[in-house]
């Protein structure tokens, strides 16, 4: 198989991913093999092959916002599910049996497996995945839209329900990249008036057109205080201007597995009145499952700009500069 391959050696480098021929990956016990359609490009792959992330192998394949369908099954897995399509997230397992997965909290999981990064992802013609980590898809929408509700779509909705959203409140999106322009429609959804600080004109054109009420740059302050936000860039300049934003006893939900920084801060002024500072930390398969669902009952189709398998690393460099619209996507097989 055709696969983009981050070598350690090349963490951080300009053009960080080779393409290479490998042999195709088999399914083990518990597994499938999946003929990859599509794959999401994530800011977290940014962070992976910028080396903002520890590696954790000399050589893996990202990705992790895998549509594909199944080729084979590996011992213990039914057979009924080959030729079905299905999504692999970024939590690609865990050990079930750690205190916070017995609590339900599988997210915070002492021992995860992560796709694309402890285990090889989906910038691949072929990817295994864990069968009980599957996400069922329907079959029959285009699966450079699907790739993007795996983790994009699934981390934002999270990210509401982490920051405690409900129906008809104020809400502040504090970046405006893949993620967040799939938040907002969630938030429409919820009748909820959004307001959108975020750098790039075109990103904050875009915000206009999908409902925000208000638009300005990454650190203005919307014009009324708001009950929630979260913020989706990786800076911590952006997390005190969304917290400058808040009404007293209102949430701030960090939308970011990587942060430069937090400035110091006056306690006084940002954090006193009970203001709340959350973080937003992977997923579950209950986030997943409920998300998908969602996406289908309200219709929510992600802006894309889709890349080939051979221009992975075009696509990293576009995510890295704003420089699209929405998400990006590798396409990589047909259906």
């Amino acid at each position: 198989m055709r696969a983009a391959v981050l070598h350690s050696s090349a963490i951080g480098s300009e053009s960080p991913l080779k393409l290479e021929r490998l042999p195709a990956p088999k399914a083990g016990a518990g597994e499938v093999l999946l003929r990859v359609e599509a794959c999401g490009v994530c800011r977290t792959d940014l962070h992976i092959t910028m080396g903002e992330l520890k590696p954790l192998r000399d050589r893996v394949i990202p990705g992790h916002q895998i549509v594909g369908r199944v080729e084979r099954v590996g011992a213990g897995v039914a057979e009924k599910i080959l030729g079905q399509r299905f999504g692999v997230s970024w939590l690609g397992g865990v050990d079930g049996t750690c205190p916070l997965c017995r609590r339900g909290r599988e997210n915070l999981c002492d021992h995860p497996v992560f796709t694309g990064y402890s285990v090889n992802g989906g910038y691949a013609e072929y990817a295994t995945a864990r069968a009980d980590f599957l996400v069922p898809l329907p079959g029959e929408a285009p699966a450079e839209e699907l790739a993007p509700l795996l983790c994009a779509g699934i981390i934002g909705y999270r990210a509401l329900r982490v920051a405690g959203v409900e129906s008809g409140e104020r809400v502040g999106i504090f970046g405006f990249g893949a993620s967040a322009h799939l938040a907002i429609e969630v938030l429409r959804a919820w009748g909820c008036e959004t307001y959108v600080a975020t750098r790039g004109r075109s990103h904050r054109a875009l915000a206009r057109k999908m409902g925000a009420v208000w638009v300005g740059d990454a650190l203005d302050q919307p014009p009324v205080l708001l009950d929630r936000a979260v913020t989706f860039a990786p800076s911590g300049d952006v997390v005190l201007a969304a917290l400058a934003s808040l009404r007293k006893g209102g949430v701030v939900a960090i939308n970011a597995i990587h942060l430069d920084r937090i400035p110091q801060f006056d306690y006084d002024s940002l954090l006193w009145g009970e203001r709340q500072l959350r973080s937003v930390t992977n997923m579950t398969r209950q986030d997943a499952r409920e998300f998908v669902a969602l996406a289908r009952e309200i219709g929510i189709q992600p802006r894309t700009t889709v890349f080939r398998l051979e221009d992975a690393n075009h696509a990293l460099d576009a995510v890295r500069r704003d420089a699209i619209d929405g998400a990006a996507v590798l396409r990589i097989n047909r259906p």
